[in-house]
């Protein structure tokens, strides 16, 4: 039963991680400032652990790419894939099974993302003979969405706080 519940919530981040996106789109609200699709595959990570975190964070940037052209497949869909999924797994990893406070946790979890990010984007970018700007990763990856950065830190944790606490037991008795 445990798991058909994951599966479930975790298609539920899933579906969360392309319309949430979509909306911002179609809203003229650009997704790489306000980064609508980490949002879903944090909170997965958070309240599902970390293989769904990892699973649902691998997915969600292909779907969007197949369902709404964006982002790109290569190499913004590749390299977010990486990043979201090392967002879902490190904040599963780091909140559920070493149980840090859910800030440190999100912050670690951001941090890494965006390192994988970094270095993805390196990789695509050397085998195609490119340039990788270093200057140009931290703007786009920290300056370009401080105000994604700010919403993820100010309700990512009230979000889990506020479903951890409503989270009913389960009735053994029937």
């Amino acid at each position: 039963m445990n798991k058909t519940s994951n599966l479930v919530k975790a298609s539920f981040f899933l579906a969360l991680g392309i319309i949430i996106p979509y909306i911002f789109h179609l809203a003229g609200i650009g997704g790489s400032i306000l980064l609508p699709m980490h949002i879903p595959v944090l909170l997965c990570g958070f309240l599902l652990g970390t293989r769904y975190g990892l699973i649902v964070g691998f997915i969600t940037p292909f779907l969007n790419s197949l369902l709404t052209g964006m982002p790109p497949i290569y190499p913004m869909a590749l390299a977010m894939a990486f990043e979201l999924a090392t967002y879902g797994a490190i904040s599963g990893y780091t909140y559920k099974s070493k149980h840090l406070n859910v800030y440190l946790s999100l912050i670690i979890a951001m941090l890494a993302g965006r390192a994988v990010y970094g270095i993805v984007n390196y990789i695509l970018l050397a085998t195609k003979g490119e340039e990788f700007l270093f200057k140009a990763f931290l703007v786009s990856s920290f300056v370009k969405p401080i105000w994604g950065i700010i919403i993820q830190i100010a309700i990512i944790p009230f979000i889990v706080k506020m479903l951890e606490k409503n989270k009913e037991p389960a009735n053994l008795n029937g």
